[in-house]
């Protein structure tokens, strides 16, 4: 047996004909950087989102980037982000200028603990980064109200959370700006690195798209406003997107249905603990994350059985070697520390069947009967 983590070939063997076309439609157009594609992609995501403003790039990490440099980040300030998450989240925070200041997670949902930020507010933060990691929504409302009270702006790392819903609303519409990632393994994923910014201010948007495109408004006019970087959705990745985003809900619905399925088959399994969805929140499983103390045995266990499975992720961001200099401690975020060392991420991609999932289930419960 070989039960793959994610199989994209399968993917794309559903949509093969669709996929084949448009990429031969931008090299017959020979419309590889900008153009109609992109722009066409840019729309429709916006449309998907019901966002005014989608300004593409050249992956999630950019997005960030970007994001930070067009709200004015400067020396000195502090930017608060999730104590667990991948490096994206804080790297760009000091690549813009500023500094990280990490928050411990909420223990359910793996996403910033909005009941610890307050505590890390300081006359010099300027913002916080919320991630809706693994695909759950953060805690909005409690964010946006402290965010409120202490005059912060949000940006949202949606780089796992496509389509993701808190009370109704889409998350990536509550920041002053949102990060997306199209990084292949994404729930909507290119067939390389992309990403995107959604913004509802029209000043932001452009200094943004200005700051993404050399300082430019007018790309080839020569005119440069500011520096600015070289970060560009590709013509192919955009008409591969596009094809895509027309099976990202059904590609969701599918995922809850893998998740539903785990849950039932998981339940009263040894000492794992499946992932908790909190109350009106639609959590869309770009991973399924369980945690059980037996983690790195029962990884090995499924390794043996053909079943690959991924720690995502296997260090907490303060104990990164990267992050050495902050000197922290495991008891300063030990939400992130405890689960650093317990979570497992199970195989699941919409192509999977009901039997594969049953089949992962069943290598478990074995684990836990020897």
């Amino acid at each position: 047996m070989k039960q793959p983590f994610s199989d994209l070939r399968a993917q794309y063997l559903t949509i093969k004909p669709a996929i084949d076309r448009a990429i031969s439609q931008v090299i017959e157009q020979s419309a590889y950087i900008r153009g109609p594609f992109v722009e066409r992609f840019e729309k429709e995501f916006a449309s998907v989102m019901g966002m005014p403003h989608c300004i593409s790039c050249a992956n999630g990490t950019d997005s960030l980037f970007i994001a930070m440099k067009a709200l004015g980040l400067c020396p000195g300030d502090e930017v608060i982000t999730p104590a667990h998450s991948w490096i994206a989240s804080s790297e760009t925070i000091s690549l813009a200028g500023g500094r990280p200041v990490f928050v411990d997670t909420d223990d359910d949902t793996f996403t910033i603990d909005p009941a610890r930020i307050g505590e890390k507010i300081t006359p010099r933060t300027r913002g916080i980064i919320v991630v809706h990691l693994y695909g759950h929504p953060a805690d909005m409302d409690s964010i946006l109200s402290l965010a409120r009270r202490h005059n912060l702006w949000i940006i949202e790392d949606c780089a796992q959370a496509h389509l993701a819903r808190h009370h109704g609303a889409l998350v990536g519409t509550f920041g002053a700006a949102s990060s997306f990632s199209f990084f292949p393994g994404k729930n909507l994923g290119a067939y390389g690195d992309a990403g995107a910014i959604m913004t509802g201010d029209p000043d932001l948007a452009r200094q943004m798209t200005v700051f993404a495109r050399h300082g430019t408004a007018q790309p080839g006019s020569g005119r440069h406003e500011i520096e600015g970087i070289n970060s560009r959705l590709d013509g192919l990745q955009a008409a591969i997107l596009s094809v895509k985003l027309e099976h990202l809900a059904e590609w969701t619905r599918r995922r809850q249905q893998i998740a539903a399925l785990y849950d039932r088959l998981l339940a009263g399994v040894g000492d794992v603990v499946t992932p908790v969805v909190r109350e009106a929140c639609e959590h869309v499983y770009h991973l399924y994350v369980i945690r059980t103390s037996k983690r790195d045995s029962l990884k090995e266990w499924l390794g043996q059985k053909g079943i690959s499975t991924v720690v995502n992720y296997p260090v907490a961001l303060p104990f990164l070697e990267a992050y050495r200099h902050l000197g922290c401690q495991p008891g300063d975020f030990p939400v992130a520390h405890k689960n650093q060392d317990q979570i497992l991420s199970l195989p699941l991609y919409p192509e999977m069947t009901d039997e594969m999932v049953a089949t992962v289930a069943e290598q478990i419960r074995a684990f836990f009967a020897r």
